[in-house]
């Protein structure tokens, strides 16, 4: 069968319409970060600040400094630190924009389903940021500072760089807040039946090791931040196989409640078969 022109217009159409569809969501996206970019970057000194507090009280009571040794790091400082939060504070536009871009694609079962997670997701990551920032980062810092003093007979003094600091900081927020995700990811795994709970019980042992290893890999090369990391991961992941044992009983009983309403439904129809007086 000769293939017409008509029938290429015809597969064409919706696909442009989506792709007109998703540049109108990332111009929306886009347009988002660029206005949260312009007024971070107005207010960088004073986001660079709050950054810089958990090493400012590391130090000793008026002791302490930050340098930087090329002319042009501070200004590049101010640029990285604007569009980090820029993306924060874009950031549920961004989702709003792709869940609206997907959702028309999706049953109402699979939004009901894939709700929580979204919601779920920039809470577990500001829990993770937060952790990072309030309570490993001073602690962190404290134990680097530690090493300053004299040695081999000359004075030890720790001159931290503006950039290497500020992608220190950002190491531990990301690293922490990416992976306070691990529920949302093995949720998700469980609900798309390519992770089971009973598999991920089993795997128990293996998956407490690949917490620590992931937690020195991913943290700076000290003990403290490394099972700071680790230890809430596994609690993390102990919360999950619970949720997976709630969802699973609710899952069972829902079955049951659809076959008893399904037996009831045809022992309804047969009694009307038997007797057509009814």
């Amino acid at each position: 069968m000769a293939l017409k022109l008509k029938d290429l217009d015809d597969t064409q159409a919706p696909l442009l319409d989506h792709l007109i569809e998703l540049r109108g969501r990332l111009v929306r996206a886009v347009a988002a970060l660029g206005a949260a970019f312009a007024v971070c970057f107005y207010f960088a000194d004073q986001i660079f600040g709050f950054l810089v507090r958990p090493l400012t009280r590391a130090f000793p009571e008026g002791q302490g400094q930050l340098i930087y040794t090329r002319l042009y790091e501070a200004f590049f400082v101010e640029i990285k630190v604007a569009l980090f939060a820029a993306f924060f504070i874009a950031f549920p536009v961004i989702a709003n924009q792709l869940w609206a871009f997907v959702a028309p694609g999706l049953y109402a079962r699979e939004k009901r389903a894939f709700l929580p997670f979204l919601i779920a997701t920039p809470v577990l990551f500001t829990l993770g940021g937060s952790l990072a920032y309030f309570v490993v980062m001073p602690l962190a810092f404290t134990w680097f500072l530690g090493f300053q003093g004299e040695s081999g007979g000359l004075e030890a003094q720790a001159l931290p760089a503006m950039g290497d600091y500020l992608d220190l900081v950002m190491r531990f927020i990301l690293a922490f807040g990416v992976s306070f995700l691990l529920p949302v990811l093995l949720m998700l795994l469980n609900r798309a039946g390519l992770v089971s709970r009973t598999q991920l019980v089993a795997a128990r042992r293996y998956v407490i090791v690949a917490v620590f290893a992931v937690a020195a890999i991913i943290t700076p090369p000290d003990p403290v931040t490394q099972i700071m990391l680790a230890a809430p991961l596994i609690v993390l992941f102990e919360g999950s196989l619970l949720l997976m044992r709630i969802t699973e009983k609710r899952g069972l009983k829902a079955k049951a409640a659809e076959s008893t309403d399904d037996t009831e439904g045809a022992t309804s129809v047969v009694k009307k078969a038997e007797d057509p007086a009814e």
